[in-house]
């Protein structure tokens, strides 16, 4: 059991959380109103994987754990919330092996083209997001990424 505290990560996600809603109430078109909407639902998640790891710990503290299966779940908890990654647009994953790609979970594309020239790979590329297209919710997600350690992904998926 790792000594991280999660009870207050748990506290910065939720005060986060209404910091986003209550800002949510200022958005004037759709794509920010999508984005606080995604935020939220990425916040909620982290928020359940804490309770998660405190309802784990809270059981291994009890010392119910002969078989090691609760401290194993545990350590498996913690680091899928370490890597936690919430997407606010767009998700590009890139198989280099098979030549292939996806957007936002798809289905996978062929990157590859040929014609009498040759052979060509063209992947799409990600794209930032600028903070005056993402307006006042940019600082919201600076400060949620240095306070909790979850990254935030605000990106588009742009084709050459």
């Amino acid at each position: 059991m790792s000594d991280f505290n999660f009870l207050m990560l748990h506290a910065k996600l939720a005060g986060f959380k209404l910091v986003v809603t209550a800002n949510r109430i200022g958005c004037d078109d759709e794509f920010s109103t999508t984005l606080h909407d995604r935020l939220l639902a990425g916040l909620d998640a982290a928020i359940d994987a804490t309770r998660h790891i405190m309802a784990l710990q809270r059981e291994l503290l009890s010392g119910d754990d002969p078989d090691g299966m609760i401290s194993c779940e545990l350590q498996g908890a913690e680091e899928i919330l370490a890597r936690r990654t919430i997407v606010l647009l767009d998700e590009l994953e890139i198989d280099y092996d098979t030549n292939e790609y996806r957007v936002n979970a798809g289905e996978w594309h062929n990157a590859l083209a040929a014609d009498c020239d040759g052979i060509e790979i063209s992947y799409p590329a990600s794209v930032s997001v600028s903070d005056t297209e993402i307006g006042p919710l940019a600082t919201i997600i600076r400060d949620i990424a240095r306070e909790t350690g979850i990254a935030i992904s605000i990106a588009r998926v742009v084709y050459d």
